[in-house]
């Protein structure tokens, strides 16, 4: 056989292992995956955080081709908190962005949208921290949309389509009902459903649990959409809200120089008396990261 012979077998068994769509009804099963917190960076970005010329490493595949955790974390920070080891995910993308779960936005002091995974125009503010530098996002802060990932013959079986808006089902010890599941379909997916922290904690899901697609799903997205729009208008982050003070010594005098509201410095900076009384009396926050 020659080599193109080989390698149109090699793709044909690959694509077997990953189709499902044999064992598949209209319904399902659908295999559900749980995204906990997590950073997909942009090449400059990587250049900032860990250093020019830097290359995330491979800590081990995820369950979409192509896809992997990296060894390298960051500390992600908000107006009011900050959460350190969040885990980047490989390879770079076009952009930057951090998807978090609502319980982790509340520890941030953020209201992040409800989007699709890309979808970050207009999105929160947040800064990563990182061990050579630092990135403040404008933008980039979501709390993502459920949504399953299929091939197009799992589509095809399971009669959606790509974009389509389905609800789910799980049965578990408390049963659930997801709607507002968003499709996608391509030919580098394979069949898994997304949810995040938040959603598997409330439904009791755990590895290995599957859901069903409820077909009677009416098309209720407008909603959603509208209902973002105005979370959105209500969150103005200011951008001097936060600010990472790099110095060794914070005096009063240099804190009467800084706007922010909440002022992080690294737990071997002095901060004098003087300095802790004037952010008592003006109403800002020292915090040690």
């Amino acid at each position: 056989m020659n080599e193109k012979t080989i390698e149109q077998i090699v793709q044909q068994v690959v694509a077997k292992l990953n189709n499902n769509s044999s064992e598949l009804t209209p319904e399902g099963p659908i295999p559900i995956g749980v995204s906990a917190r997590h950073i997909h960076l942009q090449k400059e970005h990587v250049d900032i955080l860990f250093g020019k010329g830097y290359e995330l490493t491979k800590k081990q595949n995820l369950s979409q081709p192509g896809q992997f955790a990296a060894n390298e974390t960051l500390m992600i920070a908000g107006p009011k908190g900050s959460i350190n080891r969040v885990r980047i995910l490989g390879p770079v993308r076009p952009a930057s962005q951090v998807e978090v779960s609502l319980t982790d936005a509340f520890a941030l002091g953020v209201k992040p949208p409800l989007r699709e995974s890309g979808d970050i125009k207009g999105s929160s503010q947040i800064t990563l921290i990182g061990p050579k530098g630092t990135v403040h996002l404008q933008e980039g802060l979501i709390i993502a949309q459920a949504h399953i990932h299929m091939n197009p013959e799992e589509a095809k079986t399971l009669q959606v389509s790509d974009g389509m808006y389905v609800s789910v089902s799980v049965q578990t010890e408390r049963p659930m009902t997801f709607p507002q599941v968003k499709i996608r379909v391509s030919d580098r997916y394979k069949l898994e459903m997304h949810i995040d922290t938040d959603e598997a904690n409330a439904a009791f899901i755990s590895t290995g649990t599957t859901g069903k697609i409820v077909h009677s799903e009416e098309p209720l997205r407008q909603v959603f959409v509208n209902e973002t729009k105005v979370e959105e208008k209500k969150e103005e982050v200011d951008s001097r809200s936060v600010m990472y003070y790099e110095k060794k010594l914070l005096s009063k005098e240099a804190l009467e120089k800084i706007d922010a509201q909440t002022i992080h410095v690294n737990k071997q900076t002095i901060i004098t008396a003087l300095a802790y009384d004037y952010a008592r009396e003006n109403d800002k926050k020292i915090k040690m990261v």
